[in-house]
C-alpha cells in the first residue's frame, strides 16, 4: 500500500514548488513579497515552538540573519539567482535523497533527536546532491559558465551536510516542546519550517562563502 503520507508530500511538491520557482525566478518585489510572508510564518511557527524558552529570542536573530542572507544572495545582480537555485537543488535533494534511501534501506539510525534519520539517508542525501547538480548543469545554460570540479563537489557535500544539520537541529527543539510537526501548513510536510528547516542553515552557511569570494 502506498503510504499516506508521501502522497501527501508528493502532491505538495508539486503545487508549491512551481509557485515559489516562479517568485524566485522574477525576483525584485515579488521575491521580497514572497520571502517576507515566509519569514512571517517561520516566526509564528518558532513563536508557538519555543514561547517562554531561553532560546526563544535567539531563535528569532536566527531567522533574520537567515533570511537576510538569503536575499542577499538571491538580490545580487551578477549570479544571484545561480547560486540560490544551486543552494535551493542542493537542499531539496538531500531532503529528497535521505527519506528515500532511508525509507527503502532503512538502517542504523543515526541519532535519537530524529529517529527518521537514518545513515542511509545521509548518503543517500550526498549521492542525491551531486547526482541532480550535475543534471542540472547538463540541461541549462549554466554548463557553460559551472563546472563539476572536485571543489565544487566538496561545496555540495559541505552544503547537504549544514542542510541535513539543520533538519536535525529543527527536530531537537521539537522534541524539546514535544509536537511533531512545525504546523499544519504544508500537508504531507507539516509547518513551513518543517520544509525549510535545511534552508534556514544552508543559506547562512552559502552567504558566508559567498561574502569570502566576493
Amino acid at each position: 500500500m502506498i503510504n499516506k503520507e508521501l502522497i501527501n508530500r508528493v502532491f505538495s511538491s508539486l503545487a508549491l514548488i512551481p509557485i515559489a520557482l516562479f517568485f524566485i525566478i522574477k525576483g525584485g518585489i515579488l521575491f521580497i513579497f514572497f520571502i517576507s510572508i515566509c519569514f512571517l510564518i517561520a516566526s509564528y511557527e518558532w513563536h508557538k515552538l519555543s514561547k517562554k524558552k531561553l532560546y526563544y529570542f535567539p531563535g528569532f536573530l536566527f531567522l533574520i540573519l537567515s533570511f537576510y542572507s538569503t536575499y542577499t544572495i538571491r538580490m545580487d545582480v551578477n549570479s544571484g539567482l545561480e547560486y540560490f537555485l544551486i543552494i535551493l537543488l542542493i537542499c531539496i535533494s538531500t531532503d529528497l535523497g535521505g527519506y528515500i534511501f532511508g525509507k527503502i534501506l532503512k538502517g542504523p539510525r543515526l541519532t535519537k533527536i530524529s529517529p527518521k534519520k537514518t545513515y542511509s539517508g545521509v548518503v543517500g542525501g550526498y549521492l542525491l546532491s551531486i547526482i541532480f547538480l550535475n543534471l542540472f548543469f547538463n540541461s541549462t545554460y549554466y554548463s557553460n559558465t559551472v563546472v563539476m570540479t572536485s571543489y565544487f563537489i566538496i561545496f555540495i557535500l559541505l552544503t547537504s551536510t549544514v542542510s541535513q544539520l539543520g533538519d536535525i537541529t529543527i527536530s531537537y527543539f521539537k522534541r524539546l516542546s514535544k509536537i511533531k510537526d512545525t504546523g499544519k501548513i504544508i500537508p504531507g510536510h507539516g509547518g513551513l519550517l518543517d520544509r525549510i528547516d535545511g534552508m534556514i542553515f544552508a543559506y547562512p552557511f552559502c552567504y558566508v562563502i559567498y561574502l569570502y569570494f566576493n
